[in-house]
């Protein structure tokens, strides 16, 4: 077995093309020719909704529903063609070595099962010890998302916790089986402000000490920059642009500059904000 390097690529995406069959009889691209690497780091895909940001994230993951069709030059986790594993591979690798944290606990989390036994299901899923064990393991991820109480809290069905609480679980839940790569997809928006920077703070905590590439999800442009080391701006399916996170103020797409100029500022007496004046050839 080849061992591999801290500096290794671990995910190598190149053209992504994601369409759907519509009305016409046709199929509309979704998401078009999207290409990227991602080492171990912090990479943001922002975007409007319908931009195709979420859409690329579960193509990765092998998400896509049924009548989608996902094409790509390369899409390689590790080395592993992900387009032409075998749908074993497929099932050994989400949950185990790829993750993914979504966007409502309310609606990720199955209501008829306690949080401590969903995190103890996904751990037995891909790795082979005891119940008692499992459950240990289940309890120290609890209390590594900043949970008091894990003990407690392990006992309590979904509908028993607050939405801050129930994204701190689904992290436990997607992390407890040491991933090399976790996919957040907008993991925060059904939060409020405060519990919103607790759990990014969690999250980055852990990526940095696991060693893990992160792709992060969100259509909030000043929350990427902040947190992510880059940034890929998305529109009509397609990244319109590349920049680093501390470089927003030099961005040359005009979509992008769209996008910044539509954000509040403190002191900033602009009424009403500005709107985006999207051009045909953006989407182009």
């Amino acid at each position: 077995m080849t061992s591999r390097s801290a500096t290794d690529p671990v995910l190598v995406v190149d053209d992504l093309r994601v369409s759907f069959p519509n009305r016409d009889g046709g199929r509309f691209e979704a998401v078009r020719g999207v290409s990227f690497t991602l080492g171990r780091e912090r990479l943001g895909i922002v975007g409007e909704s319908g931009s195709g940001k979420s859409q690329t994230g579960r193509a990765i993951l092998g998400l896509t529903a049924p009548e989608g069709l996902v094409t790509a030059k390369r899409l390689e986790f590790h080395g592993t063609d992900l387009l032409r594993c075998s749908p074993r591979q497929r099932r050994e690798l989400r949950g185990g070595r790829i993750a993914m944290v979504l966007q409502d606990p309310k609606f990720s989390l199955n209501p008829v099962m306690t949080i401590g036994d969903q995190v103890v299901e996904t751990l037995l899923a891909h790795t082979r010890i005891s119940a008692k064990e499992a459950r240990a393991k289940a309890i120290a991820a609890l209390e590594a998302v900043q949970i008091d109480d894990p003990q407690r809290v392990y006992k309590l069905y979904p509908h028993e916790v607050s939405g801050g609480m129930g994204q701190r679980a689904m992290i436990a839940m997607m992390l407890i089986a040491n991933p090399e790569l976790l996919i957040a997809d907008e993991p925060t928006s059904a939060l409020d402000v405060t519990v919103q920077l607790q759990v990014l703070a969690i999250l980055d905590a852990l990526v940095i000490q696991r060693g893990m590439g992160l792709i992060f999800i969100s259509h909030d442009l000043r929350l990427v920059s902040t947190f992510c080391d880059r940034i890929l701006v998305m529109y009509a399916g397609r990244v319109v642009e590349e920049i680093a996170a501390g470089g927003l103020a030099d961005a040359k797409h005009p979509y992008t500059r769209g996008l910044l100029n539509c954000l509040p500022r403190l002191g900033d007496n602009r009424h009403p904000l500005p709107t985006l004046d999207r051009q045909p050839e953006w989407a182009l």
